[in-house]
């Protein structure tokens, strides 16, 4: 396709949608380069695509009773979270949890909407995503996680450099782990939902993942990579939504093409010679609660 003209381009910023589109990338890339963190730091990959299934199974859900499709995926994915906390504790961890979760999660929404008869594009458009159909309810979901989410880390932050550092340090220096993990979990599940929106389920890690392992390489200290993440997360969404309405692209593949590319090059900058950020969080215990 050919690139469109700087001229038209302004004029599909003067769009309402294009204008909800671009706040909601503005806006997400305060809280979910920060759920990236967490996801790195507790080694919890595969929770992201449990809560893709789960999402569906919620939204699934929604189109068999009527009820708000982004709602009822929040939800499922706020008690799926919830649900898996305790299992962070066990010798497994959280990996083989998250397989039968997503297991049981896509089955649950496939049977959902084989026995219903309902039409399953609804459901199944959220793997695509939807950008310029964000809505209100949408910006005000990203702005509460843009306060809560980096609010907690500021508030918590000794606390979460142990837990991310190691769990059995964290518990015998008096963090309260097992509420700390349940919240962490909760906020990851339901900012992963709430991308969804954005980027469609398969490309949500442009605004969770990405951000944060280039953070991970340029900070010191989980501060500096909090605040890494969130400058690299609004840099990559303006930039790539940008490009995507310049040479009138679907916004999503190129979100990530722009997180993949700005990954690349932070790596290719030789890596400092200081102690880890991880390594000087274990040397400082929590102030007493």
């Amino acid at each position: 396709m050919s690139t469109l003209a700087a001229a038209d381009v302004g004029q599909l910023l003067q769009l309402v949608p294009v204008q909800r589109a671009g706040v909601a990338l503005l806006v997400a890339a305060v809280g979910l380069p920060v759920i990236g963190v967490v996801i790195v730091g507790l080694d919890i990959m595969p929770v992201r695509f449990a809560m893709m299934h789960v999402a569906l199974l919620g939204i699934a859900v929604a189109l068999l009773t009527g009820l708000d499709p982004m709602l009822c995926a929040l939800v499922a994915c706020a008690l799926a979270g919830a649900g898996v906390a305790p299992l962070a504790r066990t010798p497994d961890g959280l990996s083989g949890a998250m397989g039968l979760l997503m297991s049981l999660a896509i089955a649950g929404a496939l049977l959902v909407l084989a026995v219903s008869g309902v039409n399953a594009a609804g459901a199944f458009a959220l793997l695509w995503g939807s950008i310029l159909s964000v809505g209100t309810a949408d910006l005000w979901l990203l702005a509460g996680l843009a306060v809560a989410v980096p609010g907690l880390f500021w508030w918590r932050r000794r606390d979460i450099a142990l837990l991310l550092y190691d769990r059995e340090l964290a518990l015998s220096s008096g963090v309260r782990v097992e509420r700390l993990t349940l919240l962490l979990l909760v906020l990851v599940a339901v900012s992963v939902a709430g991308a969804i929106k954005l980027t469609g389920a398969l490309l949500v890690d442009a605004l969770t993942l990405l951000p944060a392992l280039a953070a991970r390489r340029l900070g010191r200290s989980l501060s500096s990579i909090i605040l890494w993440a969130i400058g690299t997360g609004v840099v990559v969404n303006l930039t790539g939504f940008l490009i995507a309405l310049s040479f009138d692209w679907p916004p999503g593949p190129v979100l990530v093409l722009t997180a993949g590319v700005v990954v690349l090059a932070v790596h290719l900058v030789p890596e400092r010679r200081i102690s880890s950020w991880r390594a000087s969080a274990s040397t400082s215990l929590p102030s007493s609660r």
